[in-house]
Formats: C-alpha cells, sequence, structure tokens
C-alpha cells in the first residue's frame, strides 16, 4: 500500500538542517520536502552555496524564502500553512523568544505534526533554572505544546553532536589535542549522536511511524569520560594528559563571564543532570533498528 503523500517544511540547512534533507530525502516512503531560506542566502554569489542549492536540487528538494528571525508570527503561520509538517533545525543563533514564535506560529497554522529544533540534551530532566537561559525557553515550547491539541508533535532528543564533544571550546579535549578534561568528574557521562543518524532518526520518525509522539530518545553513545580518554589515547596511539573541571570550577567561570553561552552548556553537562538516558527509552527505528555511530567511529 502506498504511504500518504507528506509535504514538510524544514526550517535551516546548515550542519544538522542539510543532514536531515538528505536523509528525508533518501528515505523509501519520501515525498514532499521543501527548505525555508533567508532571501539574500538563496541569491549568494558564492560558490559553495549555489552548489549546495544544485545538490538540495538534485535530491528533489524545493526551496522557498523566508527570514525566520525578522518574520512575525502570522506571516510565519502563513508559510507554515501550506505544509503538513514542519521540523526546526535553526536555534543557537536565534534572539531569545523566536523559538516560543516559531511553535505559536505552527499552532495558528495548525500544522498537523512538529518535531522543533530540541535535539540535543533532555530539557525536562535538566529543570528551569539552570545556568543556560536558552534552555527555559525550550521548556516553554515544551509547556506549550503539551496543552494544546492542534498539532502532533515530537521532541528527539540526540545529546551533543560527537564533533562537539571534540571541540576545544566545549572543553573536554585541548586545541592541541593533547589533553582531555572531564567536566564534573570522570565517571560522569555524556550522549552523543551525528547529525547524520539524527537525520536518519528523524526521517523514519516523520515517514514511517506516525504513532511515534512527545518526547523520544536517542544516542549513537553514551560514553564517561574516562571512557573518552581511554578511547582516543587507542585512537591517536599515544598518551594524553588527563584534567578534571569540577561543577565548582565551572560555576566560578560562569559567574566571572555569565554572558558566555559555552560556560552555561560546560556548567549544565557538568552537573551530569538530562544529559544522558537509559537504553530501554531510546527509540528503535521503524525499520528494525540501526547501528548509529559512536565516539570510536
Amino acid at each position: 500500500m502506498a504511504s500518504p503523500h507528506i509535504s514538510i517544511l524544514v526550517l535551516g540547512a546548515g550542519e544538522l538542517g542539510t543532514a536531515v534533507l538528505k536523509a528525508l530525502a533518501a528515505h523509501p516512503q519520501h515525498s514532499s520536502i521543501t527548505i525555508s531560506l533567508r532571501a539574500a542566502l538563496i541569491h549568494s554569489s558564492n560558490p559553495a552555496k549555489a552548489a549546495s542549492f544544485h545538490e538540495l536540487d538534485i535530491l528533489g528538494i524545493s526551496i522557498i524564502a523566508g527570514d525566520i528571525a525578522s518574520m512575525a508570527e502570522q506571516k510565519l503561520a502563513n508559510t507554515f500553512s501550506s505544509f503538513d509538517t514542519l521540523i526546526g533545525c535553526t536555534g543557537m543563533s536565534h534572539d531569545a523568544g523566536t523559538q516560543l514564535k516559531i511553535a505559536h506560529a505552527v499552532l495558528v497554522a495548525k500544522v498537523r505534526r512538529y518535531p522543533p529544533w530540541q535535539f540535543g540534551v533532555d530539557y525536562d530532566g535538566i529543570g528551569r533554572g539552570s545556568s543556560q537561559d536558552l534552555f527555559t525557553e525550550q521548556l516553554d515550547v515544551r509547556e506549550l505544546l503539551r496543552h494544546q491539541k492542534v498539532t502532533e508533535w515530537v521532541i528527539v532528543s540526540t545529546g551533543l553532536f560527537v564533533s562537539v564533544l571534540f571541540e576545544p571550546s566545549f572543553g573536554a579535549v585541548s586545541e592541541d589535542r593533547e589533553t582531555v578534561r572531564a567536566l564534573g568528574n570522570w565517571e560522569h557521562k555524556v550522549t552523543v549522536t551525528t547529525p547524520e543518524d539524527i537525520g536518519k532518526v528523524v526521517a523514519d520518525i516523520v515517514w514511517a511511524a506516525p504513532e511515534v509522539q512527545g518526547v523520544v530518545y536517542t544516542e549513537g553513545e553514551t560514553v564517561s569520560y574516562g571512557r573518552l580518554a581511554e578511547i582516543l589515547e587507542m585512537v591517536w596511539n599515544r598518551g594524553l594528559g588527563k584534567g578534571e573541571r569540577s561543577v565548582e570550577m565551572l560555576n566560578e567561570e560562569f559567574t566571572r563571564n555569565p554572558g558566555d553561552g559555552l560556560n552555561k552548556c560546560r556548567v549544565v553537562f557538568a552537573q551530569g543532570k538530562g544529559v544522558i538516558w537509559s537504553e530501554e527509552v531510546i527509540f528503535k527505528r521503524a525499520r528494525g533498528g540501526l547501528k548509529l555511530q559512536g565516539v570510536e567511529d
């Protein structure tokens, strides 16, 4: 039996958005896919941008112009109303309140299904009042979605991108790759997933798992900082220096520079709440399961 036609709008074509778009287009049950981008980006003379747009065209993905940051809620709703499903893949660079504005517009437009931009930690587990104010807005979005019956919603908790774990700005691996640091302590763990695997999970949920609703969890791997150090020494075939950044130390850094978004995130990960989940709650893909990539991969 043929799957029903579903029209999808994706917001954002960064690393995550691109991975989601490619997975949606590669899924055997896919139908109509559209990406919303700023007009200035669409008309850019940058050869790399032109090449990426050509790739989208080859995949059968349509492009429409839309500036999420500047558009009013009703104008966003007018755009969203043409689609059955909206997938949020942009947010880190937007002003406070943007995610709530998008969510309100989704409800006004009566979009049938909405996976919002919450591909990361378990905001419910972290709770309100954390060092990261963006997390509080994400909880506001969840509360809004839970108290309405217009739109079905799916939040896919994925942990960190695997690549972020190795970025010096995150704080676990030094810039010269000579030192590994534990955020909190060496027993603390962190869940990581690659953008490509996030895309595959999202595509399966959207195209093949209409029964999935609410908050679901996926992972490439959940690894302790101690195990991370062991893996890196094995893969890089050399000994590494080791250091520990305690919650107290990171809180002091946050107090000295409260506007630093990365400081806010490091405190959350050092505290260890809402950044890992147990095996029994992890979403199993609709087509029989998939081995997702971990740290060593």
